[in-house]
């Protein structure tokens, strides 16, 4: 018997390390998230009711632990608006450390449920869910930056429009520097230089100007501590895996590039941990940001994880230079990624023509109830649901009873072909002519398929009202897995 040699095991060296582009390209996409990240952390912190640093020192530490934990490079994840909303209210009631022990559950149940196989789930969510996602989290991001763009000096809208001229027209020249840096550095030398007064980042809450400390929330370890956080920390699980797969699966299409959801969920549940055990407010995937990286170039790790380090390093190190910041460049760079993101041949006339009326209405209402409730987690079930919905509305009328069989004949062959269910079962009752058939009555299943409970009630009705005509009726063609189900509870189902 001959032995199969297996070459040496060898480590694939980073992109980043072999290429000296790619590198630069990391480094830079990682600046610009890490400058877009701070105003977001900071509004987030005051959605949720909390101080400035708990959302900055959460963006640095969710951003840092996923790089390596994981499942999809270049994705960024940080504290984020959707947990923001779920805690907000825990916060008000009970304070910021119950908020932390929320965290600390929420992470270990995304770590249980990424063991239980959550991942899989994602195949169950159409497309016109997705592209309903996708628009509605563009249309959130632009919603995010009216109060920057409302009631501010005119002299924003200029600025604001200088930075799109130059992320939208810089590409066009050169793609050494990410457009969005540019407009950043530019727009801030700007404003310093000619003394400008707009609204910056300093204005938006106070900076850090120390490294987050290690410790656990100051909470009874009791079961009443348990049953106020456990609720807020399924919402926090939830919430954060239902985003960042989402945002995981936009990534892949982006880049025809696969991901390890399975990795990315337990990934999320262990960056929530470390985040909780620092005092952050939690967090996950964040999609603007995450478009920011991509169209920026990124396509690894290091992005990620240096936009954590240097969003701190910012924010700690550097704080005077970064409360300089105009808001209207942030604004420009996500009204950018606003735009870019937003799938808009969804929406053309000949597109929407083609699609059916049930596509349409799903993504409509998945960004109906996004936008209603800013919550994008609500979207997707929503749309989820109605799609369900639909389908089943659509394939209950599916099933096809042919007759066959002479009038003066002693019996009659019922040929049932299609899927027979508890929405389409309902109709089957009434496809027989229980009076005027013979005796003799054959239902030839052979080209249906039998799937639950319902069914086989159904055939069991079929059954009893030709009884009672004093006729008899053979099921025949079952296949394997119907026969299976219909031999278990035919005549268990009803109590007469």
């Amino acid at each position: 018997m001959t032995s199969l040699t297996l070459p040496p095991l060898t480590r694939r060296r980073p992109d980043w390390l072999a290429s000296p582009r790619v590198l630069r390209t990391e480094v830079l996409a990682g600046l610009v998230v890490a400058l877009a990240l701070i105003p977001e952390a900071i509004s987030f912190s005051i959605l949720a009711g909390v101080d400035p640093r708990v959302g900055l020192f959460a963006s640095f530490t969710m951003a840092v632990t996923i790089a390596f934990t994981g499942g999809r490079p270049a994705m960024i994840s940080a504290a984020t608006g959707a947990v923001a909303l779920v805690v907000a209210p825990l916060v008000k009631a009970h304070g910021l450390d119950h908020l932390i022990a929320a965290v600390l559950l929420g992470g270990v149940l995304q770590v249980a449920l990424a063991l239980a196989g959550i991942a899989r789930l994602m195949r169950f969510i159409p497309r016109s869910v997705m592209i309903g996602f996708v628009n509605s989290l563009a249309i959130l991001i632009f919603m995010a930056q009216l109060p920057h763009l409302l009631g501010v000096t005119w002299v924003v809208y200029p600025l604001v429009a200088a930075g799109l001229v130059v992320i939208y027209g810089l590409p066009r020249l050169t793609t050494a520097v990410p457009a969005p840096l540019v407009a950043i550095v530019a727009l801030t030398i700007l404003t310093v230089t000619a003394a400008i007064t707009v609204p910056t980042v300093g204005d938006e809450g106070e900076l850090p100007s120390s490294l987050p400390t290690l410790g656990l929330p100051a909470v009874p370890f009791s079961l009443d501590t348990l049953a106020v956080i456990a609720p807020y920390a399924f919402g926090i699980a939830l919430v954060g895996l239902l985003e960042s797969l989402m945002t995981a699966k936009l990534v892949d299409d982006l880049t025809d590039t696969r991901s390890d959801k399975t990795r990315e969920s337990w990934g999320q549940g262990v960056a929530n941990l470390v985040t909780g055990l620092f005092g952050g407010m939690g967090g996950c995937a964040m999609i603007g940001q995450t478009m920011i990286n991509v169209r920026s170039g990124a396509r690894t790790r290091l992005s990620t994880f240096l936009a954590g380090v240097l969003l701190l390093v910012l924010v700690v190190a550097l704080g005077d230079l970064v409360a300089l910041i105009p808001m209207a460049a942030l604004v420009a760079v996500m009204i950018l990624v606003s735009v870019s993101t937003f799938d808009w041949h969804s929406v053309r006339p000949a597109t929407l023509r083609r699609l059916p009326k049930s596509e349409t209405s799903v993504m409509l209402v998945t960004v109906a109830v996004v936008i209603a409730s800013h919550n994008l987690a609500y979207g997707v079930i929503a749309g989820v649901l109605t799609a369900a919905v639909l389908f089943t509305r659509r394939v209950a009328h599916l099933v096809e009873v042919t007759r066959v069989g002479e009038p003066d004949s002693s019996a009659v062959v019922y040929v049932v072909r299609g899927q027979v269910f508890f929405a389409s079962s309902n109709d089957l009752v009434h496809q027989f002519d229980y009076a005027g058939d013979p005796e003799q009555v054959v239902v030839d299943l052979s080209g249906a398929h039998v799937w639950d409970a319902s069914s086989v009630a159904a055939l069991d009705a079929i059954t009893a009202k030709y009884a009672r005509y004093g006729k008899t009726v053979a099921i025949v063609g079952l296949n394997e897995p119907s026969a299976r189900i219909h031999d278990r509870l035919a005549g268990q189902l009803s109590s007469h």
